[in-house]
């Protein structure tokens, strides 16, 4: 696809500057000289009115009590730019949603204006700018790693970030331990005029969205669309090709979005997988799309199945 990049969370070109991660001295004077994008429990300081990133400087009050250093992400147009979990701040009350797969709460931390929230990620990714939308999913997915990985792989003594948060180093064994990224195909799989479409049981009612699974130790992008196309749903598949990536940090994915040429047209889906699956035509699509057709919410604006519907609506993806 001659438009692979502009997928949400990809293509802004941030300059990773990773040749300063070593030097810690470096880091620290461009934590001096940045700023700091505070995420609590997952969810990036948002401003309410235009719903773009909160970033602070380093010494705020917001920050106090962290007990892990912030993550360099880059370098954003010569401004060094950070970000720091500050999950050990408990609100006076908190919505039972937050960690939920929709969560429309918002939370108000004492150090900040009433015009800076902090706000669920997936609900307000369509209106980032690229840049935007880079740092946060990056600062995102680097600091939910963090929080789960907190001590050592190979003996279990605690780690502590290292290499300005590109590292975990636990200084009992010496063992050093990268971010980790799961592969996950995500497939716009065709049949004539129509597309196959699913929904998960847990998703919000009546959304669906294209099927997706992960990429299992051993497996090609392509076999693992085949598999996971005929576990969840019975259809098998033919051609595949790769058409697209999108970092997906929910908690930390890489997705793989491909086009696959369905072999058969009886569904038969898993119940323990999927609610319910069926083929949509286009003229059906775009009625979903504008909302028109009742009980089928279309993939979300910013995912990358919402940009392959679109694409293939449009005849662009090639």
């Amino acid at each position: 696809m001659k438009d692979a990049e502009t997928v949400m969370f990809g293509g802004s070109a941030l300059d990773r500057a990773a040749e300063f991660r070593a030097d810690a001295t470096k880091v620290a004077e461009l934590l001096q000289a940045g700023s700091v994008l505070p995420l609590w429990r997952g969810k990036p300081a948002l401003c309410v009115a235009s719903r773009q990133p909160v970033f602070l400087p380093a010494g705020h009050m917001v920050f106090d009590g962290c007990d892990e250093a912030p993550v360099f992400m880059g370098m954003d147009d010569g401004t060094p730019r950070f970000a720091r979990d500050i999950s050990h701040w408990v609100p006076e009350s908190t919505a039972e949603t937050v960690g939920q797969f929709t969560d429309p709460s918002e939370q108000l931390h004492p150090a900040l204006p009433d015009n800076q929230v902090f706000a669920e990620l997936r609900a307000n990714m369509a209106s980032l700018t690229p840049r935007a939308a880079e740092l946060v999913a990056s600062g995102k997915a680097l600091l939910e790693w963090h929080r789960s990985h907190r001590y050592c792989a190979r003996c279990g003594a605690p780690s502590e970030i290292a290499e300005a948060g590109w590292q975990r180093l636990c200084s009992s064994c010496d063992a050093r331990h990268f971010p980790r990224t799961d592969p996950v195909v995500i497939m716009l799989i065709l049949n004539g005029n129509s597309v196959l479409m699913g929904r998960s049981p847990h998703w919000p009612e009546g959304m669906y969205s294209l099927l997706a699974g992960f990429v299992e130790p051993g497996e090609t992008i392509e076999a693992a669309v085949r598999r996971e196309v005929l576990e969840e749903s019975g259809i098998t598949v033919g051609d595949v090709r790769y058409l697209a990536s999108q970092p997906w940090p929910f908690p930390n994915s890489l997705m793989f979005g491909c086009e696959g040429m369905a072999t058969s047209e009886k569904i038969t889906i898993d119940p323990a997988e999927l609610d319910d699956a069926l083929w949509v035509t286009r003229e059906e699509m775009m009625d979903a799309l504008a909302g028109e057709r009742p009980g089928m919410r279309p993939a979300r604006k910013g995912s990358i199945a919402r940009f392959l519907i679109e694409k293939w609506l449009a005849d662009a993806l090639d």
